[in-house]
């Protein structure tokens, strides 16, 4: 059995403020994803400058902000809410979805989409990879709140958490820092870094993280005021997972289809 390290939440107190790791997870998040995306905007053939990145990463806080808290609300907090509408607003006391977060971005997307005139599928594959490594650390910010945390377990990694009880479970904040931080900024990075048809970087980005996300909720402990919500087995991360999963076959699908069918066209007028 590994030891929980009781890392305090508190990074620094200065006078009244305190600083929570959370929050500074969320700084690093944001600006991994500004410093990738000024990266990724440097290459030869890139239609992005340094003004889309900072306009793209401030709408993406915002969407991931607010969607996050309201997603929250309503998948898994609204009784919550009702009891103290508050505790919408103390984020570093966790309470975020990840799946309202990306919700909020894909809407502010569309906002920005409006503001540059590029299309919502040539934002969304630039974003992609960007994301990523800012999942992890907010994982990370999960295991040091020790929130989230996994299922009882007798393996030699399981660890017993402040607020989980007497007995050992999965760090699951840790499956998730690795495979929805590391693994899939891997396979989306360096799936993008060559051309793909359009909708093809989104289709892998919301595969992998379907993917995984539902893999690691069998290790994690679903939430207590919810239970399994179908099946017996079925967790409420799971179920909004799942879409995520079909919307990338179906993305990817589509994006090579259009792209074959474009080849196609380009060879029959070049015959013609």
């Amino acid at each position: 059995m590994l030891t929980y390290p009781n890392i305090d939440p508190i990074a620094l107190t200065l006078g009244p403020v305190s600083i929570h790791w959370y929050g500074i997870m969320y700084l690093v998040a944001f600006s991994a994803a500004w410093w990738l995306g000024n990266r990724r905007a440097k290459l030869p053939d890139s239609t992005w400058n340094a003004e889309h990145i900072s306009d793209v990463i401030f709408y993406g806080a915002m969407g991931t902000v607010l969607g996050g808290r309201i997603g929250y609300t309503l998948f898994y907090g609204f009784s919550n809410f009702m009891a103290d509408p508050i505790s919408i607003f103390r984020i570093w006391e966790g309470g975020m979805s990840f799946h309202g977060g990306l919700l909020g971005v894909l809407v502010a997307m569309v906002l920005f989409s409006r503001k540059t005139k590029k299309t919502f599928f040539e934002i969304t594959d630039f974003i992609a990879p960007l994301v990523p490594f800012g999942i992890g650390a907010v994982r990370f910010a999960n295991f040091i709140n020790g929130e989230l945390w996994g299922r009882v377990t007798t393996s030699q990694w399981g660890m017993v958490f402040p607020t989980g009880g007497p007995l050992p479970r999965h760090p699951s904040q840790l499956y998730e820092m690795f495979l929805e931080g590391i693994v899939l900024f891997l396979i989306v990075w360096f799936y993008s870094a060559k051309p793909r048809p359009r909708m093809a970087v989104s289709g892998v980005f919301a595969l992998g993280y379907g993917s995984f996300r539902f893999f690691v909720e069998f290790f994690r402990q679903p939430d207590a005021h919810m239970g399994f919500v179908a099946f017996g087995w079925l967790s409420q991360g799971q179920l909004l997972s799942a879409p995520l999963i079909v919307l990338g076959i179906v993305l990817l699908v589509l994006a090579y289809k259009n792209a074959d069918q474009s080849v196609a066209q380009k060879n029959k007028k070049g015959a013609a």
